[in-house]
C-alpha cells in the first residue's frame, strides 16, 4: 500500500516535547523544592508550544490544520457506529479530534491559571502582581486542585485510546507520529512537509517564544 505524509515534522516535533514538558510538569510540582523554577520554567514551554499549535493550527501541514479535524455531531456519531468514511480515519479521527481539543483547551487553562498562582511560600507566577487577591486564590486552587487531575485523567485516557488502537483495532498510532506517514488502501490528500514549511514552522516557534516573553516580561515589570 502507498505510504502518505500524514504528520510534518514540525506537528510531530511540537507532540514529543509537549509530551516531555507535560511530564516534565509533573515531576518537578510532586518533588517541590528549588525544582520548582524548572516546573516555572516548563510552563513558559507548554506555553509557547500551545500558541505554537494554535498558529500551526492554519499554516501547517493538511491534516495538522483545524480545519481537517473540526467534526460535525453526526461525524462522530457516524464514526461511533463504525459507519465513517475513510478519510476521517487518516489523520484525527472524529473521538480523537475531540481529545485532541480537550486536552489542548484544559493545557491552556493550567497554564494560564499559573501564571496567576501563588503557593505562599517562595514561587508564584508571573501575573500575580497584575491581578486581585480573590483571582489569585482562584487560580492558584483551580491549578493545584483541578486542573492537573483534569490533565492527568486526559492524558490517561490517551494513552488508554492509544493502547486500544494498537492493540485491539491493530492501528499503530504512535509509529505515524514517529516517521509522519501511514499505509493507506486509498487516495488522501498528503500533508506538505519541506523546507518551506520548517521556515514557517520556525517563524510560528519565534512568535510564539516572543508572546511568552512579553507576558513573562509584563508581570515581573509591574
Amino acid at each position: 500500500m502507498p505510504r502518505v505524509r500524514v504528520w510534518d515534522l514540525p506537528t510531530r516535533l511540537f507532540h514529543w516535547l509537549l509530551l516531555l514538558a507535560v511530564v516534565g510538569l509533573f515531576v518537578t510540582a510532586n518533588v517541590g523544592g528549588n525544582w520548582m523554577n524548572w516546573h516555572l520554567r516548563l510552563g513558559y514551554a507548554v506555553m509557547g508550544l500551545l500558541l505554537f499549535r494554535l498558529l500551526w493550527g492554519f499554516f501547517g501541514g493538511y491534516w495538522s490544520r483545524f480545519a481537517s479535524f473540526l467534526y460535525s455531531p453526526r461525524s462522530v456519531w457516524a464514526y461511533v457506529r463504525g459507519r465513517s468514511p475513510g478519510l476521517h480515519t487518516v489523520g484525527h479521527s472524529p473521538l480523537g479530534a475531540l481529545s485532541v481539543f480537550a486536552l489542548l483547551l484544559v493545557l491552556a487553562a493550567q497554564v494560564g491559571s499559573g501564571l496567576m498562582t501563588d503557593d505562599a511560600i517562595a514561587f508564584f507566577g508571573p501575573l500575580v502582581p497584575l491581578v486581585s487577591g480573590n483571582t489569585v486564590d482562584l487560580a492558584t486552587w483551580y491549578h493545584k486542585d483541578v486542573g492537573r487531575f483534569a490533565v492527568l485523567g486526559l492524558v490517561g485516557l490517551h494513552v488508554l485510546a492509544i493502547a486500544y488502537y494498537r492493540w485491539v483495532r491493530r492501528q499503530p498510532l504512535t509509529a505515524a507520529m514517529v516517521h509522519g506517514d501511514k499505509e493507506l488502501g486509498f487516495e488522501a490528500p498528503v500533508s506538505r512537509d519541506g523546507v518551506a514549511q520548517w521556515l514557517a514552522a520556525a517563524c510560528a516557534g519565534a512568535v510564539s517564544t516572543a508572546v511568552v516573553v512579553a507576558v513573562v516580561r509584563w508581570g515581573a515589570g509591574s
